[in-house]
């Protein structure tokens, strides 16, 4: 791997990991040179991607002198981010995946309203593309705090990273965890705690795109079991809702895997819709193990 030194002064550094996406890096990329804000690098991090994306990425930097372009050994979507981070100048970071794109005046409504703040997440369109595509906005809030924003923000349901800006020196010391799947997800309450202050904003998109190949389509036990690993181990507050979202995930490792059940019980109020209220009067009345036991007898049956 090669990373060439330079010195710039920039507001903000684009971090966007490149790996096997001919189709959609030049949509991409051009989602960002075409904003209307332009103090920013963009640093496209070649992941030892074997198909023309390599040769992609140079072009693109002949034509922008705002873009840098590493080649390096793949390593995993974790490893490009860090060497992104590694690089980066601005005084802010945001991370782009290659196969999505940025809405047209995005980045200038975001850095109108950085200041002051350690985080600030924007709308994204969820799985866009797909029948399960989702449009997640909230309004223009400030979080003072953190447990405020990850309990009645829910910011445990959209830990991407890709939705947000940071301040770049959050990172100092941090980097996102090599060889873990959902690793936005690791990452994000580790940063979370070292803020003062975070922002949500009613401006700005950014289009995820469904991938049928990607973790979220294709997650299997052993991935889904580092998922509730990093819940369990976060060290976030919980509350009822989230513990909902944490019983979810425990079933359907439980159904995939036959692993014990790591979370632990807890007796908790109804809340939600009518199928979410049941299913925590049944976590009351069966405990944890006797939920997904439910749970996986149910879905058996209805395969057979």
């Amino acid at each position: 791997m090669q990373i060439i030194s330079y010195f710039c002064t920039v507001k903000l550094s684009i971090i966007i990991p490149v790996y096997l996406v001919e189709a959609t890096l030049n949509r991409c990329i051009q989602s960002v040179v075409s904003q209307l804000f332009a103090d920013f690098e963009l640093l496209l991090i070649d992941d030892g991607s074997p198909d023309s994306c390599p040769q992609m990425c140079d072009d693109w930097a002949g034509k922008d002198r705002r873009i840098k372009v590493v080649h390096q050994p793949n390593g995993g979507l974790s490893a490009a981010r860090n060497t992104g981070l590694d690089m980066a100048q601005g005084d802010y970071v945001t991370f782009i995946d290659s196969d999505d794109y940025l809405a047209e005046g995005t980045l200038e409504a975001l850095m109108n309203r950085m200041a002051g703040n350690d985080v600030l997440e924007y709308p994204i369109w969820q799985f866009y593309g797909s029948s399960r595509q989702k449009l997640l906005t909230w309004d223009d809030h400030i979080y003072n705090d953190i447990n405020d924003y990850w309990l009645n923000g829910q910011a445990y349901l959209h830990t991407y990273a890709c939705n947000k800006v940071f301040r770049r020196e959050l990172f100092d010391g941090l980097r996102f965890p090599v060889g873990r799947v959902f690793e936005d997800f690791y990452m994000l309450p580790q940063l979370l705690r070292r803020c003062r202050q975070i922002a949500t904003t009613s401006q700005g998109l950014y289009y995820y795109c469904w991938n049928e190949q990607g973790i979220t389509a294709n997650a299997n036990g052993q991935q889904l079991r580092q998922l509730l690993e990093a819940h369990l181990t976060a060290q976030m507050p919980i509350d009822d809702r989230y513990y909902l979202h944490l019983l979810n995930i425990q079933m359907d490792v439980y159904e995939l895997t036959g692993d014990e059940p790591r979370l632990k019980f807890r007796r908790t109020k109804p809340v939600g819709n009518i199928k979410q209220k049941t299913k925590l009067i049944t976590l009351n009345l069966l405990g944890i193990k006797g939920i997904c036991k439910l749970n996986k007898t149910i879905h058996k049956l209805r395969r057979s």
